[in-house]
């Protein structure tokens, strides 16, 4: 028997799958599919909330250095304000890997629910139902090779 996939939830071999607390032969499998869900706005919105999170260090700083070519101030002043706007706008680098890494795990859960439904001797059944789109694609991809004909004997 051979294992295509396997986490806490999710198992597929070439003899089954076990999948939601059922446990299925693969001959029983005659269709399986998958489906997308609805886009979810509040994760792209939460996309958008962390690229302006990134750039706000980035316009203070900016804005530090107007002010200070603007105004008639003394030369230390000047000094004062131009290297408290680079140092501002230069903590937006640490700040941006941190945020960066949040973005990345984001795209990688994805912004949809995924579905895969099965149609089966007993009806249609939604074997799985996850928003993380990383962990649908090795799912999905597990079992249309426990499905492949030459994975079935």
């Amino acid at each position: 028997m051979t294992t295509y996939y396997r986490d806490p939830d999710v198992w597929i071999t070439s003899a089954g799958v076990r999948m939601s607390g059922r446990d299925l032969r693969l001959d029983d499998l005659i269709q399986v599919w998958h489906t997308r869900g609805r886009r979810s706005w509040g994760t792209i919105a939460g996309r958008g909330a962390v690229a302006v999170a990134i750039l706000t260090p980035v316009v203070v700083g900016l804005f530090g250095i107007a002010v200070a070519l603007v105004i008639d101030a003394s030369t230390t002043t000047t000094i004062a304000l131009v290297g408290g706007g680079v140092l501002i706008g230069l903590a937006a680098a640490p700040l941006a890997d941190v945020l960066l890494e949040r973005i990345d795990r984001s795209y990688d859960r994805g912004s949809r629910v995924r579905e895969i439904w099965a149609r089966t001797p007993s009806g249609d059944l939604l074997l799985l139902s996850t928003p993380d789109a990383a962990r649908f694609g090795r799912i999905y991809r597990a079992l249309q090779r426990a499905l492949e004909p030459a994975g079935r004997r």
